[in-house]
């Protein structure tokens, strides 16, 4: 009879009796009907939020009020400047806010009436050249037909340059930049106001500044705060020192030309060119260097080119020359540091960081060198600028030291020593350089002022 599969697939399937079914894969437990999210997960979302947004804040807020910080920053160092004057008149009884007031009036006073001599000067030239300037242009174009063969007229000059589209063009944008001269005219003049102030009340409540950082500082803590103030006032003081140094020298050098060269108003000038080059960064010596051009020019044209041609050259002369030795002894850095300092400052705020970068720098440097451990440097050649004893070089050592092994031995010669003299009969040593200082068994040693022969048989020392 036929057996049949009752089970069909299944059966094949079945476990056997006492055999344990196989194993399939986990499977996770379904979430209870209560279950809630971590209570942490919400606060920390929250956090995560309120974070962002405050970054965002203060970086809106940052750059919103970059240049109210860079002219505080500016009051700040004008502080210092002016912080020796203002404590000497207080040494002496006056109010520190009388006597910063009295400085403050000072130099005010000073650079007005600087400015309006220099203003009138300056109008009075113009006004001569535009009186001067049509026998200016006709010994121009005389010179060119004379050299070229060409037969230029003033006439047509002057109408073709009316008629041309560039004059046209530039009346137009020059009036629609009327207001735009004017806003920033504006602008200037409230950032000039809002430096004097913030300088004013930092030099006139100076000790109730350094009081109010002081008290929330500890006793340590507020003598490095004091030490770094009084050290930022030194350097602050020795750089202006050096720049009025360089101004004094800079208006004489170009007050020995204007002189030379009779061109009106030199004194004037000179001063002109000593402080603006020396004061207002990266710009100050094309500024300082166009007017001396512009009023030469009024005396004879190529007077402007030799003027062009002494600040191109004193110029370089004062960047790598004058500038680097008087910072360096004024405010007590190395010239490379102090180019790099201008470097990096202006690179990071443009004109006032060149003009603070170097007292910057040799506060921090002259605060942080308090905190460096220095040791006794060991007598070295290399470090004492030389490489070889007595100034000599090691390389004219070795060749004299080749060229000593390089000469054939003499036998029966002793070498010299210092001032001893000694013969060696043939036989007794081998025949070579004996050290100086060392006694070999059997031999008597070079000494200073003493002539010795050494015997030959049982190793014996005759002395004579």
């Amino acid at each position: 009879m036929a057996t049949t599969d009752e089970t069909g697939p299944a059966g094949r399937h079945t476990s056997m009796p006492g055999a344990h079914p196989p194993a399939g894969p986990p499977v996770d437990p379904p979430p209870a009907p209560g279950a809630r999210m971590p209570r942490w997960l919400p606060r920390a979302m929250v956090l995560a939020l309120a974070l962002v947004a405050v970054f965002q804040l203060g970086s809106w807020a940052f750059h919103q009020l970059t240049g109210l910080l860079i002219n505080i920053l500016i009051a700040f160092f004008l502080a210092l400047a002016v912080e020796p004057a203002v404590s000497w008149m207080a040494a002496r009884g006056m109010r520190r806010g009388m006597g910063t007031f009295v400085v403050f009036m000072g130099v005010l006073v000073v650079g007005a009436g600087f400015v309006t001599l220099l203003g009138s000067m300056l109008a009075e030239q113009i006004i001569k050249i535009v009186e001067d300037f049509p026998e200016y242009l006709d010994s121009v174009i005389n010179w060119i037909n004379a050299h070229f063969h060409t037969e230029l007229r003033r006439v047509d000059i002057q109408e073709g340059l009316l008629r041309s589209d560039w004059l046209r063009n530039y009346v137009q944008n020059s009036a629609t930049g009327v207001l735009d001269v004017s806003t920033q005219v504006l602008g200037g003049l409230f950032r000039l106001l809002t430096i004097g102030l913030f300088s004013f009340y930092f030099a006139a409540d100076g000790p109730r500044l350094r009081r109010t950082i002081c008290s929330v500082l500890p006793p340590a803590r507020q003598a490095e705060v004091l030490r770094a103030w009084e050290i930022a006032v030194n350097k602050t003081g020795g750089y202006l020192y050096s720049r009025g140094l360089m101004a004094l020298v800079s208006g004489l050098a170009h007050y020995v030309l204007l002189e030379f060269l009779d061109v009106p108003y030199a004194p004037v000038l000179a001063v002109w060119v000593g402080l603006v080059s020396q004061f207002i960064p990266t710009i100050g010596t094309y500024l300082a260097g166009a007017l001396p051009m512009l009023i030469a020019f009024t005396v004879a044209p190529w007077y402007a080119v030799w003027v062009l041609v002494f600040v191109v050259v004193y110029q370089q002369f004062e960047n790598y020359v004058l500038q680097p030795k008087l910072t360096a002894r004024t405010v007590d850095i190395h010239p490379a540091v102090a180019f790099g300092s201008v470097v990096a400052g202006t690179a990071l705020l443009g004109a006032v960081g060149a003009l603070i970068a170097i007292p910057a720098v040799a506060t921090l440097q002259a605060f942080l060198g308090a905190y460096v451990k220095r040791y006794d440097v060991t007598d070295d050649p290399r470090v004492l600028g030389h490489r070889g004893p007595g100034g000599a070089g090691t390389f004219g050592h070795r060749v004299r030291g080749l060229w000593a092994q390089r000469r054939p031995d003499q036998a029966g010669t002793e070498p010299t020593g210092t001032g001893a003299t000694g013969a060696r009969p043939t036989g007794t040593e081998p025949t070579g350089t004996e050290p100086t200082g060392t006694e070999p068994t059997g031999t008597e040693p070079t000494g200073s002022g003493a002539t010795g022969a050494t015997g030959a048989g049982d190793g014996g020392t005759a002395r004579t």
